[in-house]
């Protein structure tokens, strides 16, 4: 056994280690904040095992419910739903939980009541899970403006007020990425320690992509926006390479690609979906929020995502994000439409 070798692992920046480390610069702070944090991370590393374990355990197939969105449930969806509402009740620190597996928002009861509220997608992309394809949880957190009973109007607030957002990853490493409002860090799980290890510090975009990612099968339903962007994608006029075409169908996976190696996420409206499909609460606005924290950017096609201001916990809204220069090529194209309507 090499001891110093050992002794050195001991010396990692763990994500416990990290929070730690941000909690003590802001000397008013309680720990409150870092104790949700641990609840999640817990939540992360629970739903995690089950994933690895889900072929084995018959927690594949269906669990024959259908939840609000209309889509069937997955054993596992309700699984990670459970795991994370029990985690962020008994954390002590909550006070209103917004899932995307339930219709109505979770109020915790006074006695378990804390400041925060957690905004939560438990398993993104879980019609992957029988394929082996990367799925993950994706989480945002608010917090109450005053210690008043709790209502729905505390969560229906625009994504610039978002203390923290996050998510994690479960695929060929179990990977968390999360962002308290100063830059964007990335962890990966040592599993014979059972920690997550800052792997990826302050992620930063690059400032254009060579890559767009977007559910081509919708393109006979783009508004002429769209259209135009990924055309240009494919057949660029001034001369420079083509971007590649890469679309996985599991947000957290196609979102993380972006963030490391640049270009765009793009789920626009369409003739189908003229809302859009994805949730602005808990996926539009926590992706948003790590893409601006990385130096790029998130456009609904008609403002910057931060900014909406969502009337229902279940809202819809478009989403184009990415490095900051292609994002910018979207928005021109837009404004441009705007111009001759």
């Amino acid at each position: 056994m090499d001891h110093a070798s050992e002794a050195h692992r001991t010396d990692l920046m763990t994500i416990t280690r990290f929070v730690l480390n941000e909690q003590s610069k802001h000397p008013e702070s309680r720990g409150d904040f870092t104790i949700l944090l641990n609840h999640i991370v817990l939540g992360c590393k629970f739903v995690c095992s089950a994933v690895n374990k889900a072929g084995l355990a018959k927690l594949i197939g269906l669990a024959g419910e259908t939840n609000v969105q209309g889509e069937e449930q997955k054993k596992l969806d309700v699984l990670s739903n459970e795991v994370f509402i029990k985690a962020l009740v008994s954390s002590g620190r909550t006070c209103i939980l917004v899932s995307e597996e339930d219709e109505e928002a979770t109020f915790v009861e006074p006695s378990l009541r804390g400041k925060y509220c957690v905004v939560f997608d438990p398993l993104d992309g879980s019609s992957n899970i029988d394929c082996g394809v990367s799925i993950g949880t994706i989480f945002g957190i608010y917090m109450m403006k005053d210690s008043h009973e709790p209502t729905l109007e505390d969560v229906l607030q625009p994504g610039k007020n978002m203390l923290a957002a996050g998510y994690c990853m479960y695929g060929s490493s179990c990977t968390l990425v999360l962002s308290t409002g100063s830059g964007v860090n990335g962890f990966t799980l040592d599993p014979s320690l059972g920690e997550f290890i800052l792997t990826h510090a302050d992620i930063k975009i690059p400032k254009k992509g060579k890559i767009y990612s977007v559910n081509e099968g919708n393109a006979k339903n783009w508004d002429g926006p769209t259209a135009k962007y990924v055309e240009k994608c494919k057949f660029p006029k001034d001369g420079s390479p083509s971007k590649s075409l890469r679309y996985i169908g599991s947000m957290v996976a196609d979102v993380h690609r972006t963030l490391l190696y640049g270009g765009i996420f793009l789920y626009p409206a369409d003739k189908k979906s003229p809302n859009g499909k994805l949730r602005v609460l808990y996926e539009v606005f926590p992706m948003s929020f790590l893409m601006e924290q990385a130096g790029g950017q998130a456009f609904t096609g008609k403002q910057r995502a931060l900014d909406l201001v969502p009337k229902n916990i279940h809202e819809r809204s478009p989403i184009f994000l990415g490095s900051y220069d292609d994002v910018e090529e979207i928005k021109a194209l837009y404004a441009a439409e705007e111009k001759t309507a």
